[in-house]
């Protein structure tokens, strides 16, 4: 890959700032390329049709939607040429593509997809995952001893930790989904849950492939952020914010320490996890919850506190901030 030629080529050198070519360099280009094709590409586009039942919704009519479809690609892109060396971690790639992919094709699509539909590409997408995962990691088990995730030291038996690693793509994906609902929002809390994930990836174990990866996935979300924050010019659609989700289960799967999930992620459930719960109980078992809370909880947090945008989307980014300082100085 373009990244051990570029260090071989600097290696000797005693610039420390040559010497950090190989990383700026794609991050560097990663921004400009983002920046460049978004602005360049997205009145091509699909229009956003305005979300009937969300908060200000009405505004959002007409913007371009799907952008994800432009910053994921240039991360799978400059992700596989420079940074990703081993098959898995192409796998990984592939398959945040054809998150988005889905995403997008749903964001052009003039009726919303069903849900079904959306829940059967996520389950053979979090397959796909679980997968790649399971094989990589019990192979380096038999080199390297035990590389799966422990639960306080005790070893999760490998079939416990391919369904938890199901449950954990499935929710991901969809609680970040539908925390997208403000500008800003969804990828703010994103850049904040992955940097707090870097803390706990053991790169003389995994190697600085995850972490050079999350510097790549947000430095290709700092452009999109920038024409996102309010008032926005264009929005992520699906195929953002379907990817992301995957993206941050990879991390959190990668880190082995899966269940850091919940506290570095907790606001992403919260915001979009009880709007799933209170539907599919009021749906499947016909029991209503919640029935004086609106949700995802940024709705709630507009319509029935009179929060604007901003202060919404800041507050909801500080009591996240804030969950994974404690964490990280708590398991640190």
């Amino acid at each position: 890959m373009l990244f051990q030629w570029l260090d071989s080529l600097t290696e000797k050198s005693d610039n420390p700032l040559l010497t950090m070519l190989p990383v700026y360099l794609p991050l560097i280009l990663a921004i400009l390329l983002t920046g460049v094709l978004l602005k360049c590409l997205m009145h091509h586009l699909p229009a956003d049709a305005g979300r009937a039942f969300a908060v200000n919704g009405e505004k959002s009519k007409g913007k371009p939607r799907g952008a994800g479809i432009i910053f994921i690609l240039v991360f799978a892109v400059l992700g596989i040429l420079f940074f990703v060396s081993d098959w898995e971690n192409i796998l990984y790639i592939v398959l945040i593509v054809a998150a988005m992919l889905t995403g997008y094709f749903d964001d052009a699509s003039e009726t919303p997809w069903n849900e079904y539909k959306k829940g059967l590409l996520d389950f053979l997408i979090a397959a796909g995952v679980t997968a790649t995962y399971m094989v990589s990691h019990m192979n380096h088990a038999d080199k390297c001893g035990a590389s799966l995730p422990t639960f306080f030291g005790h070893a999760i038996p490998p079939a416990l930790v391919a369904v938890l690693a199901m449950i954990l793509i499935w929710v991901s994906i969809n609680v970040v989904n539908c925390t997208d609902g403000v500008d800003g929002l969804c990828g703010s809390l994103a850049i904040v849950s992955l940097l707090a994930f870097v803390f706990f990836i053991d790169t003389r174990h995994e190697g600085n492939e995850p972490v050079l990866l999350i510097s790549l996935f947000i430095a290709c979300l700092i452009p999109y952020l920038w024409m996102n924050w309010k008032p926005s010019i264009l929005l992520m659609g699906d195929a953002g914010s379907r990817a992301i989700g995957l993206f941050i289960a990879i991390i959190a799967l990668k880190s082995e320490s899966p269940f850091l999930f919940i506290p570095l992620c907790l606001v992403f459930i919260l915001d979009g996890g009880l709007g799933l719960i209170k539907v599919s109980l009021k749906r499947f078992l016909k029991i209503s919850i919640m029935k004086n809370i609106r949700t995802p909880l940024h709705d709630h947090a507009r319509k029935k506190r009179g929060w604007s945008d901003v202060r919404t989307v800041l507050t909801f980014l500080a009591i996240q901030v804030v969950i994974a300082l404690i964490t990280i100085a708590v398991f640190l």
